[in-house]
């Protein structure tokens, strides 16, 4: 299944960017988040889903869809830079309005990770399937395959083996994503949250993970309550930067939580990177960790640990802005 490319979606979609910390926490007709200036385009296959009379997990997975299939995308599916072995190695997850979860880490030659974890949830009695399991699994389920390495990875790749460095730059979702791949990218992710029209709520997450990684890393892209986490009750959250910082301190379920605790959905957030940074002090201080929510009145927030950290509304008329979420580090 192809869909229209991101830049499509983006010359036909309204978009507004906004400046300043999450002025979308104050209003009360969001339905649909995602996370980086690229989720303007998720967002808008994630309302046509709902126009259509899709559920809210129609919606994420139609957003996620086109970041994997977004090739100038360095971060998420086809496209996304591989591993230090210099393999593309995909991870996702999906949470539903009932709990219901799915998903797949280390999955390779299967553009549409997201949706192989949707296929986790819904037709086996597990919740996550790794590795050449996962890929059998998405076979067996019909997913075409194909060498997600694509030339200008490739080639972003090799020029990375001459150093070999790992240096973690933060916000490089956004400023690979605007030029041709060349350096070191250092985190990853989509995540995406949305509000049905039957006011469930569901979530997802999809990565092709931390460029150059060593072989067999997992972040915390397809862990649900670090990466992801939905509460039909309160709200969800979603993670995006280093992700061995957000497990650390179950970054999504946090955010939640704190939201049932009577926080604004900018202020839970806040909350929780406040937490990693006391925990992780100058371990932290350049590097990027950012949080996104969306709670179950449609108000949307975030925060991050460093300026940068932008992210994609949309509200119940199909308006879509970009905000510039507040930091802790300046």
């Amino acid at each position: 299944m192809s869909g229209p490319s991101r830049r499509a979606l983006l010359g036909a979609t309204p978009l507004v960017v906004m400046a300043g910390p999450a002025a979308a926490q104050d209003r009360a007709s969001d339905i649909m988040v995602s996370t980086w200036d690229f989720g303007a385009a998720a967002n808008a296959a994630g309302w046509a889903a709902r126009r259509g009379g899709g559920s809210a997990l129609d919606m994420v997975e139609a957003g996620g869809r086109v970041a994997e299939a977004d090739e100038s995308n360095s971060s998420v599916g086809l496209g996304g830079l591989p591993d230090r072995d210099g393999r593309v190695t995909l991870d996702a997850c999906v949470m539903t309005w009932a709990g219901d979860i799915g998903a797949v880490c280390a999955l390779e030659d299967v553009v549409h990770a997201v949706s192989v974890a949707r296929r986790v949830m819904e037709r086996t009695p597990h919740t996550m399937l790794i590795g050449p399991g996962a890929r059998s699994f998405a076979v067996d389920q019909g997913f075409e395959t194909q060498n997600l390495l694509t030339p200008r990875a490739e080639a972003a790749w090799r020029e990375w083996l001459k150093t070999a460095n790992y240096a973690p730059r933060p916000n490089s979702e956004n400023t690979d994503w605007r030029r041709m791949p060349g350096g070191p990218g250092d985190h990853d992710t989509i995540g995406l949250l949305a509000i049905g029209a039957d006011q469930r709520m569901a979530g997802a997450c999809t990565t092709s993970g931390m460029a150059f990684k060593m072989r067999g890393r997992v972040g915390d892209s397809p862990i649900i309550g670090a990466g992801l986490y939905v509460d039909d009750e309160v709200g969800g959250a979603a993670a995006t930067g280093v992700g061995e910082d957000v497990v650390r301190v179950a970054g999504a379920h946090s955010v939640v939580e704190a939201m049932r605790h009577g926080l604004g959905p900018t202020a839970a957030c806040r909350s929780v990177i406040e937490r990693l940074a006391r925990l992780r002090g100058a371990r932290v201080a350049g590097s990027q960790v950012a949080l996104l929510a969306l709670d179950k009145a449609g108000r949307a927030g975030a925060f991050a640990l460093q300026p940068g950290f932008t992210f994609a509304v949309t509200d119940a008329a199909g308006r879509t802005r970009i905000e510039r979420a507040g930091a802790l580090f300046t």
